[in-house]
């Protein structure tokens, strides 16, 4: 079983930036593919940025691009999301998720198996 603990969530202004990490325990974490995801209020949660098990690959929705980049420790078991040039349109609840089956980027919500519980992501204006 996997547990993934997320934290760096905060409240920052229009422009600024945060880190946010993604802790892994109970697995392997260099077999699965990560994901992040952002759930904001009244919307469904949808993808944001996903990486492969080595780091070699990453995916990003079309809207954090240039803004938010992806990266893994696997030797700490960690995940990280540099979130820059942030906007009020960024506020969420930010996920992180970890895939064991496909080992690619994935952006569909099934096709991972494990959750954390999330941080809050507010963006003043």
């Amino acid at each position: 079983q996997v547990q993934l603990v997320e934290s760096g969530g905060g409240l920052v202004q229009t422009g600024g930036s945060l880190r946010l990490s993604c802790a892994a325990s109970g697995g392997t974490f260099s077999n699965y593919a990560m994901g992040w995801f952002r759930q904001a209020p009244g919307k469904e949660r949808e993808f944001v940025a996903a990486i492969a098990r080595s780091g070699s690959n990453t995916d990003y929705v079309d809207s954090v691009k240039g803004r938010f980049t992806i990266s893994r420790e696997n030797a700490k078991n960690t995940l990280h999301l540099e979130m820059n040039s942030l906007k009020p349109e960024d506020t969420a609840v930010y996920y992180c998720a970890a895939d064991l089956r496909l080992g690619r980027p994935a952006r569909a919500i099934m096709s991972y198996e494990y959750w954390g519980r999330g941080t809050q992501v507010t963006v003043s204006s």
